[in-house]
């Protein structure tokens, strides 16, 4: 018996065989609160699961240098990092190798980067701001603004959400 899917317009997979199974496709998105420093990743309208999450010390905006969180709709440009172990240093996206000199700063990227790209007008700055979803050494600070304007997490978190959301995956961000 061979088994085929087709995709409909309603975002279900109809399965022919003799006893036309269906199955459903729900679709990801993430939502982040500044408010409650909190990232629940939802199928649908339903939360799978919430993090707490570190948002801009400088507050909200889009101002290019400004070191603020931009608010808004945005999607998951690119996901980086996914054959690294957790823990890799990013440098300007790239994984640092054993010996590389730490970059010179205190906001280290680790673990995972999803790179954002806003979607509406006032933030469509936001992938050349480097804005990013990623792990910090500073997991102490989480829950709490303290990041220079990206969503930072812990990083057994981000290793997780990396996991469970792909490409262009929806992002709210609210205050």
């Amino acid at each position: 018996m061979r088994i085929q899917c087709r995709e409909r317009s309603t975002n279900r997979h109809y399965i022919s065989d003799p006893n036309l199974i269906e199955t459903t496709t729900k679709m990801k998105n993430i939502h982040i609160s500044v408010r409650d420093q909190l990232l629940t990743l939802k199928e649908d309208e339903t939360p799978v699961r919430a993090y707490p999450v570190s948002t801009s010390r400088f507050g909200i905006g889009t101002e290019l240098g400004s070191l603020k969180t931009p608010v808004g709709r945005f999607r998951v440009a690119e996901k980086i990092g996914g054959e690294m172990p957790a823990d890799t240093i990013f440098r300007s996206r790239v994984p640092l190798k054993p010996g590389d000199p730490l970059p010179p700063t205190e906001d280290l990227v680790m673990s995972r980067i999803l790179w954002l790209d806003g979607l509406d007008e006032h933030n469509a700055n936001t992938r050349e701001r480097f804005i990013y979803i990623h792990g910090t050494k500073h997991e102490a600070k989480i829950g709490s603004p303290a990041s220079c304007g990206c969503i930072r997490m812990r990083n057994a978190d981000v290793v997780e959400l990396f996991d469970l959301v792909d490409h262009d995956t929806p992002v709210i961000i609210q205050e």
